[in-house]
């Protein structure tokens, strides 16, 4: 497989993700002034919230996987930011593995902030790549920030990819996940 099929199948996952995303924000929103919107809400919980730590645990082991290949496989070298990103992404597979295995309530107070500061990780670093002008210098020319190694339909690059998926790991803790009811845990 080469490295061009693997980002255009990740950049084809990140598109439906935006999309599920944005909906889930506009519903979780619209819910405290639409009885509509309410009921959807509630209706997306039943049927969603179960599973929405083992989802959570899913996006994160396929962004950690594109993020090894991008790195191993295709040869990419990460710049200081990928980095950090990768030391927030990397720990919720085992956080979220394990909370969707034991159905833990208390997922949230781990994985949230993890989720939190690499999304604004990423956010700076997709910035970054977009206007090179606001970089001050601080990354290593040989793994320089600006540089996009990933491009798919013109916008969908390696850090967009990682704020997609660190924005659906919040969504789905913070938006869909229902408490179970064993306090236990």
């Amino acid at each position: 497989m080469t490295s061009s099929t693997v980002a255009a199948f990740l950049g084809l996952l990140t598109l439906p993700a935006m999309l599920l995303i944005a909906a889930a924000v506009v519903i979780a929103v619209g819910a405290r002034v639409s009885p509509r919107l309410s009921d959807a809400r509630a209706w997306l919980v039943r049927e969603f919230g179960a599973n929405a730590v083992a989802m959570a645990w899913v996006v994160s082991l396929v962004a950690t996987s594109g993020s090894l290949y991008f790195s191993e496989g295709a040869g990419f070298v990460p710049c200081e930011l990928c980095w950090y990103q990768r030391v927030t992404m990397y720990p919720l597979v085992v956080v979220l593995g394990v909370a969707a295995f034991r159905n833990s309530r208390l997922v949230r107070w781990y994985a949230v902030p993890f989720a939190g500061v690499g999304a604004l990780v990423a956010i700076y670093h997709y910035a970054l790549q977009r206007v090179p002008a606001l970089d001050t210098g601080t990354c290593a020319p040989e793994a320089p920030c600006t540089l996009t190694w990933v491009n798919e339909f013109g916008f969908i690059s390696i850090p967009l990819m990682a704020l997609t998926a660190f924005g659906a790991i919040l969504v789905l803790l913070l938006v869909f996940h229902r408490q179970p009811l064993d306090s236990s845990s």
